[in-house]
């Protein structure tokens, strides 16, 4: 197991290049169980989360071939609708596979996803999707079980905006007879994605990117050919605030400048300099960091997975933030090993109240999470000394060789085993 160390205190400055976007491959991947054949992705990231969803395929009965970015899905001999938990416990993505297999085989058994670190994230607006498009579902010894001869379409009202639910139930009514209708959606630029890619495939779905999204069934998906995943906003995002905290002038090459808007404006406010370059955006730091106010919320708000980022910058912005989590009740765990490193953080109910230090001290830190993992990576960039943080396969999860990244850009990072 590694660890990473970073020796704070340089400035960043040069180009990097965003990789594709974990949470938009993941449900691509879970989309060819809809076809029978090859379907090949490029610009797919070397992700412990992308190569989950690769053993679950597998087990499916899926062919899985990946090498320089390319992916290719095969799902032409699948022969098995069973998802079990010792692969479903690790990545809670993977319950995407039970719309698209209730569509496929008629029936599926996949593992309840179990408890996540942030917080609960139940799976209860998938099946009552499920349900109205007309599967019989049953829970046992922590399975959930569909069974469905033919899926009718029908209208669906989320009671909460849930990206995988409306992925999900994306992903099952495209082979459902008749229309289907999603009230409240997610509008999340890898809901479109998706959208996009089920599209090429042979589905008929308009909507994508507002909160009514509209399905209508079709009798079969042919594979997909040669789909550029889309580059991962939240990468983009963490290097924007890593130029920023380090008062840095980063070129964030093969990004998208339409999917960061919240994030932008934040850093605006803030007093980053930002101006939108041919396929991508450059972010010049300022010698002050002015605190804001930050509320996550779902696109085109503020994004969750940017939260503890924000926090690292708040950390050491002049003057006082408050920090609303509105999304995950459980998204604060990585104050503590801010504090470690002389943040001045209190937690008051689903708020975070920071107020600026000058200086953050490296500090031996332990990741909780994906995202607090670049918290805390940032942070070390910023600090004063030498910041250790373990449990770095939380990062590794979803960043591609971010350490290898910064370091062309200027930031003594390095990894260690434990």
């Amino acid at each position: 197991m590694d660890k990473i160390i970073v020796e704070g205190g340089n400035r960043l400055e040069g180009e990097v290049t965003v990789s594709g976007a974990k949470n938009a491959v993941l449900p691509l991947m879970a989309a060819c169980i809809l076809t029978e054949g090859r379907n090949t992705f490029m610009n797919v990231p070397d992700l412990a989360d992308v190569r989950t969803m690769a053993k679950l395929l597998k087990i499916l009965g899926a062919e899985i071939y990946y090498e320089n970015g390319e992916l290719s899905v095969d799902t032409t001999h699948l022969n098995n609708w069973i998802a079990p938990y010792e692969l479903v416990k690790t990545m809670r993505a993977s319950v995407l596979v039970l719309g698209p297999l209730t569509a496929r085989f008629g029936c599926s058994r996949v593992s309840l996803p179990g408890g996540c670190a942030i917080g609960e994230r139940p799976i209860d607006q998938h099946l009552k999707g499920l349900s109205i498009l007309g599967a019989n579902i049953q829970i046992e010894e922590g399975y959930v079980e569909t069974t469905a001869p033919k899926l009718q379409g029908k209208i669906i009202p989320f009671d909460i905006s849930t990206v995988t639910g409306t992925e999900n139930i994306m992903l099952a009514s495209v082979l459902a007879e008749g229309e289907t209708v999603l009230l409240n959606a997610a509008c999340e630029p890898e809901v479109t994605e998706l959208a996009v890619v089920l599209n090429k495939m042979g589905a008929k779905i308009q909507g994508a990117g507002t909160d009514i999204i509209t399905i209508r069934g079709v009798d079969r998906l042919h594979p997909v050919e040669g789909h550029e995943v889309m580059p991962d906003r939240i990468e983009t995002g963490t290097f924007m605030i890593a130029s920023a905290l380090t008062q840095g002038d980063l070129l964030i090459k093969k990004c998208r400048f339409e999917n960061v808007g919240a994030i932008v404006g934040k850093l605006l406010e803030v007093g980053a300099e930002i101006s939108r370059v041919d396929g991508g955006i450059r972010v010049r730091g300022s010698d002050r960091i002015k605190s804001v106010d930050i509320t996550t919320l779902p696109y085109p708000g503020f994004p969750t997975d940017m939260q503890a980022q924000i926090m690292t910058l708040m950390s050491i912005a002049d003057g006082l933030s408050v920090i609303t989590e509105t999304i995950f009740q459980q998204r604060f765990m990585h104050t503590g090993e801010l504090r470690r490193m002389g943040a001045d953080v209190k937690l008051v109910g689903n708020s975070a109240v920071v107020r600026g230090v000058p200086y953050l001290s490296g500090a031996p830190t332990m990741a909780s999470d994906l995202r607090a993992s670049a918290s805390l990576v940032l942070a070390g960039l910023a600090a004063q000394g030498k910041t250790q943080i373990s449990r770095v396969y939380h990062l590794d999860r979803g960043y591609e060789r971010l350490d290898k990244k910064l370091e062309t850009v200027g930031a003594r990072i390095w990894r260690e085993e434990e």
